[in-house]
């Protein structure tokens, strides 16, 4: 009987969220305790830094359940709460205010924190960081009355709140250590077509250095950098990254590295203890190699995953890697997982910002990269999942059809479903 057991979620984030929600669809009866320390219930985060920043959706567009949805399917939502430790060989979790509670099973949706910069100033007021939904409130707040914008760390987070910010008239500077946008996830060259959509919008650009000191009194003033330029400003955003909260799954004496380790069926290395979302390093079956990925698309599909093997599950979790920006009037969505040194291959124009990069190894697909070319994405898939050699002439040619862009074809080419 399962209405005698009882499922505790730690983190009210939206894997923790979809967890709970798949484990009623499943006809789980028993109890689910949903633990958050934020105030709010669980939201997802792409449009903190996007059109919730700029004010173009509300509070109620970001929400993952409606208010009275935990009530209605009987999960016990604890907002502004927080589980200090758990002990896995009695299955229990003691939460701040000293409240024991025994589970059966146990989902450690804990996510991750922002990295901070090691530099004198990092305190000051106007130094700030995005990642909940009252960081967002507080740097749209801010933005209202600001007139220039230090943007410190060029990866997605910060190009994203720098596109923002620019379509609210904010002055906005980027200072990254790489020699453009983007370039530790996408590489040189995809990367240098966001320098230059950056550039077109008139942020200004100071990459290759970083930063030595946040300065002011009492209130950001300026920004020094490591090239000895002063960059003066009124807010600075820090986006350097996160990394994963497993301080928890670590005092338990959980295997972590770079996340909670877990196997395919996000199994944690004490019976009963499971991990999705942004702290869970997991097998992947697909890759033979272990994968943690920080983005909207894994929380979403990972969370239910892990709610199947909650309840008895064998099913492995090998969903191909997905994530989507979208920077001014350019929308882009990235499948699979490529490494330094794949070749890349453009199907279309990238000054035209409407084109398909495709990375390559040993002549075959390992990820694809639409920019403003939609419903591509299946056939993106499937060219990964089948880990055929492609033809790289007609791969790039955009009167021939993805599904027949493999060596060898001999079909006379279709209209490109690019």
């Amino acid at each position: 009987m399962t209405k005698d057991r009882t499922f505790v979620i730690v983190g009210a984030s939206l894997a923790g969220a979809k967890a709970a929600e798949t484990l009623r669809e499943e006809g789980f009866d028993g109890r689910i305790v949903l633990i958050g320390a934020e105030p709010d219930r669980p939201y997802e985060r792409p449009p903190l830094s996007k059109e919730y920043l700029r004010g173009e959706a509300g509070r109620d567009k970001v929400y993952v359940h409606e208010e009275g949805w935990y009530g209605d399917h009987e999960v016990d939502l604890r907002l502004g709460r927080s589980v200090v430790t758990f002990d896995p060989d009695v299955r229990e979790v003691e939460l701040d205010d000293g409240e024991r509670m025994a589970y059966d099973r146990l989902l450690l949706a804990t996510g991750a924190r922002p990295n901070s910069i090691p530099v004198s100033g990092s305190d000051l007021d106007g130094v700030l960081a995005l990642r909940s939904v009252q960081d967002s409130d507080g740097l749209r707040e801010r933005l209202g009355s600001a007139s220039s914008l230090v943007v410190v760390g060029s990866g997605w987070i910060g190009a994203e709140v720098a596109a923002s910010a620019r379509k609210l008239g904010v002055d906005v500077t980027m200072v990254g250590h790489k020699a453009v946008p983007l370039e530790h996830v996408l590489g040189s060259r995809v990367g240098a077509i966001y320098r230059d959509l950056h550039a077109e919008h008139g942020v200004q650009l100071r990459m290759g250095t970083g930063v030595e000191a946040f300065e002011g009194i009492g209130h950001v003033e300026r920004v020094r950098t490591s090239d000895g330029s002063e960059l003066a400003c009124d807010l600075v955003v820090v986006g350097v990254g996160v990394h994963p909260r497993t301080e928890l799954a670590a005092r338990a004496g959980l295997a972590v590295k770079n996340g909670v380790l877990v196997d395919a069926r996000l199994q944690a290395s004490a019976p009963g203890v499971f991990a999705a979302g942004d702290v869970a390093h997991a097998h992947h079956p697909f890759y033979g190699q272990r994968v943690r990925v920080e983005h909207w698309s894994n929380a979403l599909h990972q969370g239910p995953a892990a709610a199947r093997s909650m309840l008895g599950g064998q099913e492995p979790y090998d969903r191909i890697p997905y994530f989507f920006s979208d920077q001014y009037d350019v929308g882009m969505e990235y499948t699979g997982l490529h490494a330094p040194g794949d070749r890349v291959v453009f199907r279309g124009d990238p000054a035209s910002r409407e084109f398909i990069a495709f990375w390559l190894r040993d002549g075959r697909v390992v990820a694809g990269m639409n920019v403003n070319v939609w419903d591509v994405v299946e056939p993106i898939r499937a060219l990964i999942r089948d880990r055929v050699e492609v033809d790289e002439g007609r791969l790039a040619d955009t009167d021939a059809a993805l599904h027949d862009v493999r060596a060898g074809s001999a079909s006379t080419p279709t209209p490109a479903d690019a």
